[in-house]
């Protein structure tokens, strides 16, 4: 989403002799995946920037890629793919050492911050978590944001998969998407998923995987240096877009109707600060911690064998405290409660 207009803006921008070329289009993929340089010289011209728009539509994109770095190195290339998970799968044996991968994610909130201040953002967060913040959805209003999200996890959303699995019927990859919706911010168990659809658990973490190679989902892993006594081998599901997960589940009504205002806020703080960490290049690990006996942390980074473990409550006025079986064990760790009043010091920093 939003893809062809950041690149078209890019050739605009750009000082450099700039092609665009639509992979769509049958006679631009049979150019580009003829591995013949006669014709990929001809077709590129002298141009210095060229982007190759649905990239993954071209056979043997990266070997192709790859002729035109080696003959024709004073050439630029940006490549696009909706298909991430299949483009990646094409382009990295060839093109390992040669490439920069970008994810283009929704709107975030630093992004968000250089147009409006703290104040407004303060006064758009119930409708950052009701719609979330896809370019072409962000600013709309209800109505037609509605209309839009909806438009998308029916018709686009897992369309890759689709495509990349030939499935014929996409029924329970939608049952599973709703599954995990309302499991959001939750421990999820692929046995459990998959008794309810009909489907062995095996094939439920199948397409639990390409949904996040897809970009719908992400998860996070228990952690454990006590593995004893805490849990490790669970998964929890966030979403890339509350928007999307909101859409699946029909579920779009005020914050003050919602029994998920908790997942929700969880799942947005969480969503906010990975994006803050990617583009300001902070390489953590990310974790959730959670023991036998029930006691749990929303939250954990790592770094440099330090922890920083993070409670996410929506009310300022509840209160927390990190569990005491976390302490003993991770005596040197920081532990703080995120809400209402400092998520942006959490977020933006």
């Amino acid at each position: 989403m939003g893809k062809t207009t950041l690149v078209k803006e890019i050739i605009k921008q750009s000082s450099k002799q700039s092609k665009y070329i639509d992979c769509d289009l049958l006679e631009n993929r049979e150019v580009l995946s003829s591995q013949s340089l006669s014709k990929i010289k001809s077709f590129l011209g002298d141009y210095e920037l060229v982007v190759i728009d649905e990239a993954q539509r071209v056979k043997n994109i990266g070997i192709n890629l790859k002729i035109i770095n080696t003959h024709l190195p004073q050439m630029q290339v940006v490549a696009t793919g909706s298909s991430s998970f299949d483009l990646a799968n094409k382009i990295s044996e060839p093109l390992t050492g040669r490439a920069f991968d970008y994810m283009l994610l929704p709107f975030s909130l630093g992004e968000i911050r250089q147009k409006i201040d703290k104040l407004e953002i303060a006064e758009n967060l119930e409708n950052l978590l009701t719609f979330g913040s896809y370019p072409e959805v962000f600013g709309q209003d209800h109505e037609r944001a509605e209309k839009i999200l909806n438009n998308i996890s029916s018709n686009y959303l897992y369309k890759d998969i689709l495509e990349f699995e030939r499935l014929k019927k996409p029924d329970q990859l939608l049952r599973i998407l709703q599954l995990l919706a309302l499991q959001a911010g939750g421990e999820i168990s692929f046995s459990e998923i998959g008794s309810q659809i009909g489907l062995n658990t095996v094939t439920v973490q199948k397409y639990v995987d390409l949904l996040e190679k897809t970009f719908v989902i992400f998860r996070l892993h228990g952690f454990s240096r006590n593995i004893r006594k805490e849990i490790t081998k669970s998964h929890k599901i966030y979403f890339w877009d509350l928007g999307i997960r909101n859409s699946l589940i029909r579920n779009f009504n005020t914050l003050n109707l919602r029994q998920d205002l908790g997942a929700l806020w969880e799942n947005f703080c969480i969503l906010e600060r990975i994006k803050s960490n990617l583009f300001c290049q902070r390489f953590v690990n990310t974790y959730f911690w959670r023991n036998y006996y029930g006691q749990e942390i929303d939250y954990l980074e790592e770094k440099d064998g330090l922890l920083s473990a993070f409670e996410f409550k929506w009310s300022e006025k509840k209160k927390a405290r990190a569990p005491k079986a976390f302490l003993d064990t991770y005596p040197n760790s920081q532990f703080q409660v995120i809400n209402r009043e400092n998520f942006l010091d959490f977020i933006i920093t």
